[in-house]
């Protein structure tokens, strides 16, 4: 028999929730763990409840899908986390990517690609849907992807001076998390040593308390 792989919804409509639960639930391996209205939910109730995989809606109250998505992993690194939305633009998808989500889902995709999604994910896979693959434009050469709000926070105190261990203790999270962040900012800026990180901070203003310009 093969392990059930538990799932949280995140979503603001009650009606799209549900839908998908009740959709969710007909199939033996899964089982829905938790269907909450918004990302302060999400991040309050995941490390009791355990999700494997998020389906998460982009725009809700409180805390949006970005924001609960980059806060989640930073806590259960492990997490699968789907985008369940409405929003095609492929704006909306790369930030989604960016942050850490690992599927891309449009909300009028046939009910059992969800199911697809969710299987391909727990294999360690990306899943893009169809409408939303067609929405990436190819990247232009030499385009340098956005670092997320945390990522510039981080970028921030690296710049500083600050240790990985300084500044997992300034943002209450861990020296792994802290790891991670920064090889994805060397990434994203395709800088391979902190004083390059440092002089990136400084050529964009990232010293000057302003916030990060990019």
């Amino acid at each position: 028999m093969s392990a059930v792989t538990r799932v949280m919804i995140v979503d603001d409509h009650p009606m799209v929730a549900e839908g998908i639960q009740s959709i969710l639930e007909s199939y033996d391996d899964l089982e829905v763990v938790a269907t909450l209205s918004n990302g302060r939910a999400a991040i309050d109730r995941a490390e009791a409840l355990l999700p494997d995989v998020v389906l998460m809606d982009l725009n809700m109250p409180e805390i949006g899908g970005l924001t609960a998505t980059e806060i989640l992993l930073e806590r259960l690194p492990d997490l699968r986390i789907v985008i369940l939305t409405m929003h095609d633009n492929p704006e909306y998808i790369s930030s989604a990517l960016s942050h850490g989500a690992v599927g891309y889902l449009l909300k009028d995709v046939p009910t059992d690609e969800i199911k697809e999604a969710i299987d391909a994910v727990m294999a360690g896979e990306t899943y893009l849907c169809t409408g939303a693959q067609g929405s990436i434009a190819p990247k232009r050469l030499g385009a340098r992807e956005a670092l997320t709000e945390r990522e510039q926070t981080i970028l921030l105190q690296l710049a500083s001076g600050k240790s990985n261990k300084e500044v997992a203790r300034t943002l209450d999270i861990s020296v792994r998390t802290v790891e991670t962040h920064r090889k994805n900012i060397k990434r994203k800026l395709g800088i391979s040593s902190t004083a390059g990180l440092t002089r990136y901070a400084m050529e964009h203003g990232v010293l000057q308390g302003t916030g990060v310009r990019l």
